[in-house]
């Protein structure tokens, strides 16, 4: 480090700042690491609230309450209702991709994976993974007409979600495992009819996976 008598030269002061941005000291990285769990647990809970209640009717003041935090201390995490909202989309998409997509993408694609994404969406829907259902269904409807980033995420999550759909119906008609058929025609009523079977079990229908089985199974057949 040098002392009075032997100062250090230019090159070891750059060298210990360069260690100190690569390595921070150890209270600082705790603090931070404090931080993103706090604000990871927080967008997660906020999920199940937002699939319960939508976007719009989340606030801080509502998950202080729920996880017994401060008002202030969510705020600092977050900043404004619509950070706070940002983050809880992208915790919903990384728990989605989890849960539904990644396990399906150790399927062949095409027919097979298709089916696999079915059968894990089901389940998505059915344990299941937020308190009200697809956080999806709940949070699109509240913001369609809502420009902004909010909105932006959430068109985009939909959209890799029906490019998904139309890549492995695409892939099976290549591979001759389905007859032709329009790609995007297919994926956005396979997507509507996941969208009213989530409706449709939350109200109580037993048969409403049965009914996305079956329609699946059609364009598969």
């Amino acid at each position: 480090m040098g002392d009075v008598n032997h100062p250090r030269t230019e090159d070891q002061r750059q060298s210990d700042d360069q260690r100190l941005r690569e390595d921070p000291p150890q209270g600082e990285d705790q603090r931070l690491l404090r931080g993103a769990r706090a604000r990871q647990a927080i967008a997660r809970h906020a999920v199940d609230v937002a699939s319960l209640e939508g976007l719009t009717g989340l606030t801080m003041g509502r998950l202080a309450t729920d996880l017994g935090l401060s008002k202030s201390g969510i705020a600092t995490l977050f900043g404004t209702k619509e950070r706070l909202q940002l983050a809880t989309v992208a915790a919903a998409r990384e728990a989605f991709l989890d849960a539904v997509v990644g396990p399906a993408m150790a399927v062949r694609s095409g027919a097979a994976r298709l089916h696999a994404l079915t059968e894990h969406w089901i389940t998505y829907v059915e344990t299941p993974l937020f308190a009200g259902g697809c956080f999806w269904v709940a949070s699109l409807p509240d913001f369609d007409s809502r420009p902004g980033p909010v909105r932006d995420a959430l068109i985009r999550h939909h959209q890799d979600w029906l490019a998904l759909i139309a890549g492995e119906l695409r892939q099976a008609v290549r591979a001759q495992e389905i007859a032709e058929l329009d790609v995007d025609l297919a994926a956005f009523q396979i997507d509507a009819v996941l969208t009213a079977a989530n409706t449709a079990a939350r109200l109580g229908d037993d048969a409403a996976m049965t009914k996305v089985r079956r329609v699946v199974g059609g364009f598969l057949s």
